[in-house]
């Protein structure tokens, strides 16, 4: 489904230039379910924004779905973020004015989606997780696994190819951490492919695959 080969990514800071990412090869298949894991600063979170297509690589080429991602402009590879990708962050970024029934629409009603097939996918995402009698609450009125919940729908509700999830239980208790992670077993179970980025052993051991980094490198997989 997709192929990293030589990605590489680097940032100035200040007067000196900080890789972030070296010569990333990567291959995941459709409904694969893995980690990746690495100490502070390894590059996880910028192979995840790579990934999805909040960050360019500099250097490298990213295959994804069968198209090469590093030759769409923007426009371009905003529709795929949009239809193909979803996003789990650990600070949720949910919109605090809008209800649990808003957050999870917004990614519909800018792809200009009939109203009726929105309702219709907001309640399937919210009856599947659990949350159809909190669709009216704001953000504010939820629990950290109830608001976790609400950015799992808004993120599979464009039925999305890929699911990136970066520390998504980082603000949970271990209950509620426990909810979710069964919650993506579920999704991979369904044919999902999902990323997880995680310094938890204890939840990298439960996916299919660990991908290990340090300095911006992979240092091990097992796929390769």
């Amino acid at each position: 489904m997709l192929t990293l080969e030589g990605i590489e990514r680097v940032f100035q800071v200040g007067g000196q230039q900080v890789h972030a990412l070296r010569g990333i090869n990567l291959q995941v298949a459709a409904g694969d379910y893995l980690a990746i894991m690495g100490p502070s600063g390894s590059g996880k979170s910028t192979l995840l924004n790579v990934i999805g297509l909040l960050d360019r690589p500099d250097r490298g080429r990213y295959h994804f779905a069968g198209r090469d991602m590093t030759t769409l402009g923007e426009d371009d590879q905003a529709q795929v973020r949009r239809n193909d990708i979803g996003f789990v962050f650990q600070a949720f970024h949910l919109v605090a004015r809008l209800t649990a029934f808003e957050n999870i629409e917004l990614p519909m009603v800018l792809a200009e989606i009939a109203p009726g097939e929105r309702r219709e996918r907001v309640m399937e995402a919210l009856q599947a997780l659990g949350i159809e009698s909190r669709k009216d609450h704001r953000p504010g009125q939820l629990s950290g696994g109830q608001r976790q919940r609400v950015a799992i729908a808004r993120a599979i509700v464009m039925q999305p190819k890929l699911l990136l999830a970066d520390e998504p239980t980082g603000n949970l208790d271990r209950s509620a951490g426990e909810e979710v992670m069964q919650i993506f077993e579920q999704l991979h179970g369904q044919g999902l492919a999902v990323m997880v980025v995680t310094h938890d052993p204890q939840i990298g051991s439960r996916t299919r695959r660990i991908v290990r980094m340090d300095d911006g490198a992979i240092v091990e997989d097992p796929a390769a």
